[in-house]
């Protein structure tokens, strides 16, 4: 069966919720905590002020994710689209699931008006995912993201930073 794309609900939220975690884990060596990451799935999906989510599904399981985030840009009278919480399933990786989530975000972007720009942050060690960002035509944008955290809702799972553990396995 083909791969589909299709807005999340909340009968969505329990792989949500898993795919956060896993995303987390794999991406940032994070370990998330339930009580803040499964209330805030569900504040999610139950606020379309808050954003979207997709999902990839082949047949009736979810493979991939992604959600978009909105910010008002009154430089451009116009919204980005923030791409976050990309996950796709490890079994399908490398069968063009993302690109279908990334291609129907973009069409949809494409046939509103008012979205100026679609962007997304990357982990800055994460040089696979970087890749294939850039391979979809997103560019580095020149903005440096800065962050004061207020609320940690995590713990990092060992002392090896991403960046070790990607140039150990290389």
């Amino acid at each position: 069966m083909a791969i589909q794309i299709r807005e999340a609900n909340l009968a969505d939220a329990d792989v949500i919720v898993e795919y956060n975690a896993l995303l987390a884990k794999e991406s940032e060596n994070k370990i998330l905590d339930p009580r803040s990451l499964v209330p805030g799935v569900h504040a999610f999906l139950s606020d379309p002020h808050k954003g979207r989510y997709f999902v990839a599904v082949d047949g009736d399981v979810v493979v991939g994710q992604c959600s978009i985030t909105y910010e008002w840009s009154d430089w451009n009278n116009g919204w980005y689209w923030w791409f976050q919480s990309v996950y796709v399933a490890e079994n399908v990786r490398g069968r063009g699931v993302f690109r279908l989530l990334f291609n129907h975000v973009l069409n949809e972007a494409q046939r509103s008006e008012k979205v100026a720009s679609l962007r997304l942050y990357v982990e800055s060690d994460n040089h696979t995912a970087q890749k294939i960002y850039q391979h979809l035509g997103l560019q580095r944008s020149g903005y440096f993201v800065l962050e004061k955290n207020l609320r940690t809702t995590y713990t990092c799972s060992s002392n090896e930073s991403i960046g070790q553990r990607n140039q150990r396995a290389s």
